[in-house]
């Protein structure tokens, strides 16, 4: 997964988000505070965090998809983040939210209706402090023959 993302997303890699652990129920990822990634105000910068949060949901939604065998596409429809300390050092992000892919796949493909699944990211420091909170809305929907 971490060579698709030095291809696919050269940005995030470059700035040093790794993908640590992925499997049915959870995805972790780190980036570590480092010079390419700084804001202004001597901490990790926002677009960082994000995409270390998203790596973690969009992970997970990727290898269920291709669990399934079925033709479904995805893409992020809407996302937002609260912050609540500067994030220095190693920030981990979680997302324990892949039992909510389950159902949404099943529905998509036996209705062929799209689906939307909200799913959570929290960035932690090495102290154990939350430094940011994502929200992550994903649409998944079967793809047709044209």
């Amino acid at each position: 997964m971490n060579r698709f993302l030095m291809f696919k997303l050269p940005s995030a890699y470059l700035c040093g988000v790794r993908l640590k652990e992925l499997d049915a129920e959870k995805a972790v990822a780190t980036v570590k505070y480092r010079w390419i990634n700084q804001n202004p105000f001597n901490s990790m910068y926002f677009a960082v965090q994000s995409m270390a949060a998203e790596l973690t949901t969009g992970t997970i939604v990727i290898q269920k998809i291709q669990e399934s065998g079925q033709k479904i596409s995805m893409l992020v429809t809407n996302h937002s983040g609260a912050f609540t300390k500067k994030a220095v050092g190693r920030i981990t992000f979680t997302c324990a939210d892949g039992h909510l892919i389950d159902e949404a796949l099943k529905r998509t493909i036996e209705t062929g209706e799209g689906e939307t699944i909200q799913m959570k990211s929290f960035g932690i420091d090495a102290q154990g402090d939350q430094v940011s909170a994502y929200e992550f809305e994903w649409s998944i929907k079967l793809r047709t023959k044209k």
